[in-house]
């Protein structure tokens, strides 16, 4: 889900996690980042039946870290900066944006789809 930028990140959130949960009726555990602490836990407990984990950094922590469950949000994001339109925001408009990251996780699905299998023999 793509917003305009003067959208938080829990606000959305709120908007993401309910279609989410509408369309995944077999959701269970959704994780987040330490930005999603607070209220947004309860909500999504009380109103979706969601458990949100939210995956912390430690204070006593230094330099890079990898942080369980991190990588897979990282490495999504590194695919999505592969496809030169979506490095920069050259977006007019959020439904321009967000079907640019439905054309870029698309483009990498066929590839892997269409990539030869090793055989088994």
């Amino acid at each position: 889900m793509v917003t305009a930028a003067d959208v938080g990140d829990r606000a959305a959130a709120q908007v993401l996690l309910t279609q989410v949960a509408a369309a995944h009726h077999l959701l269970a555990l959704v994780w987040a980042d330490g930005g999603y602490t607070g209220s947004l836990v309860e909500y999504c407990l009380a109103a979706f039946a969601l458990v949100l984990a939210v995956v912390k950094r430690s204070d006593d922590m230094r330099g890079f870290v990898v942080l369980p469950k991190r990588w897979i949000v990282e490495r999504f994001f590194a695919h999505l900066m592969r496809s030169r339109r979506l490095v920069r925001d050259f977006e007019r408009s959020v439904a321009s944006a967000e079907a640019m990251v439905y054309w870029s996780m698309t483009m990498l699905m066929t590839r892997r789809v269409a990539r030869p299998r090793p055989s088994r023999a």
